[in-house]
């Protein structure tokens, strides 16, 4: 755990170079939703997006710099360099929808303190959802992307990342419109009531799997490569 706890200090030095550009783009996000009220329920998924794409980042670092050679040369073995990436960006994710959450709420009370002509209505579970949904969709991209890059590095692997998603969605698509030319009956209001009472650990439990999945994928691809 303490080598796990060396690398995560090593990304996140790499990271602060980053800040001003999170600060930055946090600003733009909150001035924009601030001035486009419709907006204001999307800055949960905009800024865990955010955040847990910039540790998706630190892979470029080791790349150029070919750190994990150097790294491999110190009491750390390759599981414990793909777990602590794993860890990172759980970790990203997790703080960008914390942040993306509270944010939103300051946002709502200020434009309802500076403007109540435009009063909006603060849903605190539809906003948890969100975010929840956010967190979802991020990390289904991470979970992607990460083996991605430990098969083809860290430029061609968000090539090959974006191909995979779209065959994804594409398949998908397609299901859809199966479903619909065989005109198969599906009950949406037992969805609806499923999604209602079990949504939200249902998509725990789906992140979940989908990190470990992926992790086996990239821990897999990683040993057997040649540092």
């Amino acid at each position: 755990m303490k080598e796990i706890k060396g690398l995560i200090k090593k990304d996140l030095f790499n990271l602060v170079s980053y800040k001003n550009s999170i600060l930055i783009i946090i600003v733009f996000i909150c001035a924009f939703a601030y001035f486009s009220s419709n907006a204001i329920n999307y800055i949960p998924i905009m800024i865990v997006t955010m955040i847990g794409m910039i540790a998706i980042a630190t892979f470029s670092y080791d790349e150029q710099s070919k750190s994990d050679k150097y790294i491999l040369s110190m009491p750390v073995n390759k599981k414990e360099i793909v777990v602590e990436k794993y860890i990172l960006t759980i970790l990203a994710t997790i703080i960008g929808a914390i942040l993306g959450y509270i944010i939103t709420i300051i946002i709502i009370n200020i434009n309802n303190n500076i403007r109540p002509e435009n009063f909006i209505s603060l849903d605190y579970s539809k906003l948890f959802i969100t975010t929840i949904s956010g967190m979802f969709g991020i990390s289904l991209v991470e979970a992607i992307q990460i083996p991605s890059i430990y098969k083809w590095g860290a430029e061609k692997g968000r090539i090959e990342m974006f191909v995979l998603i779209f065959a994804i969605a594409l398949i998908i698509g397609a299901l859809g419109y199966f479903l619909t030319e065989a005109k198969v009956d599906i009950n949406v209001e037992i969805i609806k009531n499923f999604f209602k009472q079990y949504g939200i650990i249902t998509l725990v439990i789906i992140m979940t799997i989908m990190y470990y999945i992926s992790y086996k994928i990239s821990y897999n691809i990683y040993n057997k490569k040649d540092i």
